[in-house]
């Protein structure tokens, strides 16, 4: 099996937008004038492509892939750091990276050929044993996240200068796409030996853009990196993200020209973006899907009874129309409807049935209901799903106490800590869908907080999953993973979002991409 350098393809969903409304939106404009202006370091940045701003939603957990948490920090992360393996925006399928080609001599043995002349952006070379660095210590280090990503590598071998060899405990086939992710990017070696536990905030990839500063939940500036090995990218001469909680004010950041574009907006605001005429839109499905998740290691969590009870508590069609205005697909496992490896059979497990809900809860030994320590994150969107999720549940004899916070201080408190029962959260999603399972589910994973052990059967079906390049073959695997997982009730999917953006005229070829999580390689400023 071997793959050669193939062209990527890119699509994105536009729509139109008209005027109305735009007054009324623009009320709360004032608030964003009042921003700071860009930094002084902007301003001796090149204007030959300009400095695209964007408005982004969160602080990112780290730059260092490695030790960074939150499926958000990825946007930040991909203008820094090249992967060894990239994706196809409209399919995920694996394309050539920084290894310009790969193959499988045997289903346990996997040899990566790494592309020559690439640098990194303290000027040292990205090589074999650059690869190798990265690889031993996404996979072995105390600090990384990202261990269980890797847990099929059995060792990493530098077979020539500039060619990798990854030799395998398991078969797996879901390596090439799993190295399109964190896992897959590559960090300067001697940057990581210089700023020690400090490479957090002193990010040193291989990628189109270069560090420039990071003024924490303000700002994050990037400049164009000279030397990137894609002659044809970057486009632009800089990127601003300027750091913005709220949607609505992201958006109206973009209609009164702070920032050139703001993504990740809710479905609530794709009716006003359309009737706005002063921006831009697109939007695109995702596998990008918010869901509740449970720390199995507590108290009332730890009964499945419990857990299924949640599920049949939750009316997604309502939230969706509620929270989401419509621009969403109901979550019954963690693959939307249009992926391949999707089960229909898996998602008539959970309809929507407050009565059987309680029913459930007295078989478990709660006649009159529960409460639970449940978090959630403060931004506007959020709290409205959680309002709504909580009215659902009390339809179900199921109360809770709940706090709310940043997503980083969130996520941080209820992963990290195992802080409450639940988080009210999202998976961001991954490439390969056997990377998304092991890390929700795997008793090791950073995702899975209370670190218990999956249900039997669940981590061979996975490793079924990666032993074959058989679509087909995969995708009973598959089947049996999303079962497993459904019928212990591991998590409460809720929906899966549409990824919507919105931008000024002058922004060109925005895309978006089935991850969910824009690269904005492409986009150029028209002056």
């Amino acid at each position: 099996m071997q793959n050669k350098d193939k062209s990527v393809a890119v699509k994105g969903n536009g729509f139109t937008l008209g005027r109305r409304e735009f007054l009324s939106l623009m009320a709360g404009t004032a608030a964003v004038a009042s921003m700071a202006g860009p930094s002084a370091l902007l301003a001796s940045l090149k204007d030959n492509g300009g400095i695209l701003n964007i408005g982004a939603p969160a602080n990112p957990s780290s730059l260092d892939p490695a030790t960074g948490g939150a499926g958000s920090d990825h946007i930040f992360l991909f203008p820094v750091y090249s992967t060894l393996v990239e994706w196809e925006y409209d399919t995920l399928r694996a394309l050539p990276g920084l290894a310009k080609s790969w193959e499988y001599p045997d289903p346990k043995t996997l040899v990566l050929n790494i592309r020559e002349g690439v640098t990194f952006h303290d000027g040292t070379t990205l090589d074999g044993e650059a690869v190798k660095f990265n690889l031993d210590r996404n996979r072995t280090d105390p600090r990384s996240n990202i261990r269980s990503d890797l847990s099929s590598v059995e060792s990493v071998e530098v077979s020539a200068p500039y060619q990798v060899t990854l030799n395998l405990k398991a078969p797996d086939t879901s390596l090439p796409l799993i190295l399109s992710d964190r896992a897959g990017m590559m960090v300067s070696p001697s940057a990581i030996r210089k700023f020690g536990e400090d490479s957090d905030r002193n990010p040193v990839g291989a990628g189109p853009m270069k560090f420039v500063e990071w003024n924490d939940g303000d700002r994050i500036v990037l400049e164009r990196n000279p030397d990137y090995w894609r002659e044809e990218r970057p486009l632009v001469d800089g990127i601003s993200f300027r750091l913005i909680t709220d949607s609505s004010t992201r958006l109206r950041s973009v209609m009164s020209g702070q920032n050139d574009l703001a993504y990740h907006l809710d479905g609530r605001q794709k009716p006003l973006i359309e009737r706005s005429g002063s921006v831009m839109g697109v939007s695109g499905s995702t596998v990008y899907c918010y869901q509740i998740y449970l720390n199995q290691a507590k108290g009332l969590l730890k009964n499945i009874k419990v857990r299924q009870a949640l599920n049949y508590a939750i009316d997604r069609e309502a939230l969706i129309r509620a929270s989401m205005h419509g621009a969403g697909e109901p979550a019954y496992m963690n693959l939307p409807s249009s992926h391949w490896a999707y089960d229909a059979n898996v998602a008539k497990l959970y309809d929507y049935d407050p009565e059987k809900a309680r029913k459930l809860l007295e078989e478990a030994g709660y006649p009159d209901g529960i409460d639970l320590d449940i978090r959630a994150y403060n931004d506007q969107g959020s709290v409205q799903r959680l309002e709504i999720i909580m009215g659902m549940f009390a339809k179900a004899g199921i109360r809770g106490r709940f706090k709310t916070g940043t997503i980083s201080d969130m996520s941080s408190a209820y992963f990290a800590r195992g802080e409450g029962d639940c988080l009210i959260s999202a998976w961001t999603g991954r490439p390969d869908p056997s990377l998304t399972y092991a890390l929700l589910y795997a008793g090791d994973s950073y995702f899975n907080a209370g670190k218990v052990e999956p249900p039997e059967g669940l981590m061979d079906a996975i490793r079924a999953s990666r032993s074959t390049n058989d679509t087909e073959e995969r995708k009973k695997a598959f089947a049996t993973v999303q079962r497993i997982v459904m019928e212990n009730a591991l998590a409460v999917p809720l929906a899966f979002r549409q990824d919507i953006m919105a931008h000024t005229e002058k922004v060109k070829n925005l895309q978006t991409n089935l991850l969910g999580k824009p690269k904005f390689e492409h986009v150029y400023l028209e002056s």
